[in-house]
């Protein structure tokens, strides 16, 4: 999830002026720390942004990244199993093939930064050419013969936070920490207060029919914290007819109960409600607002993970 820092990191340095190189994870062989189209930008002067290893790598991939750029044509290097550096080993015993590509312009850059910013999907398609900005999602694909690839890229997570109490500022800055996207609507004041002093997205929520508040795509995982549970019915019966990708609603099984009742009385289906996580988190019986916060945030990244958004 840290591919927007890299995209802003090569905007900064291609805006300075500065020679950048593309780095990116073509195809890995056994376990690995990241994932094929995972990104890293690094700069001539050696600084970077992002990571493609638990710190096994990187020196030796900022060297190669600034030779590349010497050069000025991109490369296929392999690290760990079966690479030319013998001296370089990673502990998992895996490979990594690992594409270099020396960026001329900001054209390329301030594409991918648009599309992360406005979370659209998009692809980047490399080979022994110049990197390409596509558009759309398309699965991530590599030919080593060929020594180009494709590898497409979904929206961050984002967590529409809809609630008040300390659970509500715990979920909304570890998420932030986490690099996902961050909305909260909350009726009070104090979380408002300290929300917005810390520029995070917040808006004051004054009625429980304030739905036209709520926005979301299929990257939004809708997140209900609510001790008191009467304002849940309306706001929660218009997130099911958004687009999301999760729902979960503090509470134990008995305020569940309640909240299912309430919700099928005003014409919820018994099958969104089934959608519903709740009671909320990975680990339940959560009595603290960090913890809550933890076991919640675990759980919408887990779905995250294991959902297929198509494409």
């Amino acid at each position: 999830m840290d591919i927007k820092q890299v995209f802003e990191f090569l905007s900064e340095k291609l805006g300075a002026g500065k020679g950048c190189v593309l780095v990116t994870v073509c195809a890995v062989e056994g376990s690995s720390m990241r994932n094929p189209g995972t990104h890293m930008g690094v700069c001539e002067d050696g600084s970077f942004a992002g990571s493609l290893s638990g710190g096994c790598i990187e020196n030796a991939v900022i060297a190669e990244a600034q030779a590349a750029l010497k050069q000025g044509d991109p490369r296929l290097v392999r690290f760990g199993a079966g690479s030319p550096y013998m001296d370089i080993k990673l502990p998992c015993g895996g490979g990594l093939d690992i594409h270099f590509q020396p960026l001329e312009g900001a054209q390329f850059v301030d594409a991918c930064r648009r599309a992360i910013n406005d979370r659209k999907p998009f692809s980047v398609r490399l080979g022994l050419g110049t990197a390409e900005f596509v558009s759309d999602f398309q699965r991530s694909e590599f030919d080593r013969t060929r020594e180009a690839g494709v590898f497409g890229h979904w929206p961050a997570p984002r967590l529409l936070i809809i609630g008040h109490g300390a659970g509500v500022l715990a979920l909304a800055h570890l998420s932030e920490a986490m690099l996902c996207d961050v909305s909260v609507l909350t009726p009070d004041d104090q979380i408002f207060r300290t929300l917005n002093a810390a520029s995070m997205d917040v808006q004051r929520l004054e009625k429980t029919s304030e739905t036209q508040l709520m926005t979301s795509d299929p990257w939004t995982a809708i997140v209900f914290l609510f001790h008191d549970h009467d304002w849940e019915t309306l706001l929660m019966a218009h997130a099911l007819q958004l687009p999301h990708f999760y729902i979960g609603a503090m509470g134990g099984r008995k305020a569940h109960a309640v909240r299912t009742k309430a919700l099928s009385e005003i014409g919820v289906s018994d099958e969104a409600i089934d959608t519903i996580h709740a009671p909320i988190g990975l680990f339940h019986s959560s009595r603290d607002p960090q913890t809550l916060a933890l076991s919640t945030l675990s759980q919408v990244i887990s779905v995250y993970q294991n959902t297929d958004f198509g494409g």
